[in-house]
């Protein structure tokens, strides 16, 4: 039987329900939340891979504008509906049980402002021995959406000139940048992020504009060890 526990959600004054030994939320969505830069006349905001809506919750302490979240998962997706109700937000974030290839059925095309996405970072292989859970092995592999489908189904909903915000690996940072140029979004601004500065980078973090001029910011890195809290940790930049 899996056991349900609920845990704060780090400094926002909120609470979050998790699998105790399932699927959780990681650093990685709060990193990538905090990195979306909100305007005050944002106009809709749309998270794929949504998980138990640890992106969507994070933001909407930052925005009163709806939030949508697509998890096809069923058991995350009850995860996150249930503490979105718990956090009595259910009118401004909304959960779709469905895939992001299904999100014009959901969503106008051109809509929205934003775009967030916490991906599977790895590639997947049906000949691959993945000695994983399903539900584990689909939120971390390419099992049932990847790069390219994540950069379509964005490019569908945004407006000209949204913004898509992605977390990922810096090892597939390359196919990133091709899959970009192939469908049009101009990357704007890197950050990469380490546990060490004597190691290697954990993540990056990417913020890419739909038909975009050209112009890359490389942002200062980011040592977590270095902070006891995440919450507005890029309010230098």
């Amino acid at each position: 039987m899996i056991k349900i526990v609920e845990n704060d959600l780090f400094d926002y004054g909120l609470r979050i329900y998790q699998s105790e030994s399932g699927f959780k939320f990681s650093l990685d969505s709060i990193l990538l939340a905090e990195f979306v830069e909100l305007k005050k006349d944002i106009i809709g905001i749309v998270d794929f891979c949504s998980g138990n809506a640890a992106v969507p919750l994070i933001l909407s302490t930052k925005t009163n504008t709806k939030i949508v979240g697509f998890e096809i998962q069923k058991y995350p997706f009850e995860l996150a509906y249930n503490s979105i109700k718990l956090n009595k937000l259910s009118r401004q974030i909304k959960i779709i049980n469905d895939n992001l290839s299904n999100v014009l059925e959901y969503i106008l095309p051109e809509s929205v402002d934003i775009v967030t996405c916490n991906p599977p970072y790895f590639k997947y292989d049906v000949d691959s021995n993945i000695n994983l859970a399903k539900e584990k092995a689909i939120a971390r592999h390419e099992i049932e959406t990847n790069l390219e489908n994540i950069l379509i189904s964005a490019r569908y909903i945004l407006k000209n000139k949204g913004v898509l915000y992605l977390v990922h690996r810096p090892e597939r940072l390359a196919e990133i940048f091709e899959l970009c140029k192939k469908y049009k979004f101009s990357i704007k601004k890197l950050q990469f992020v380490y546990s060490s500065f004597k190691k290697s980078a954990l993540m990056v973090l990417i913020k890419a504009t739909k038909n975009g001029l050209d112009g890359l910011i490389i942002n200062p890195p980011i040592n977590i060890s270095e902070y006891n809290s995440y919450k507005n940790i890029f309010d230098r930049r």
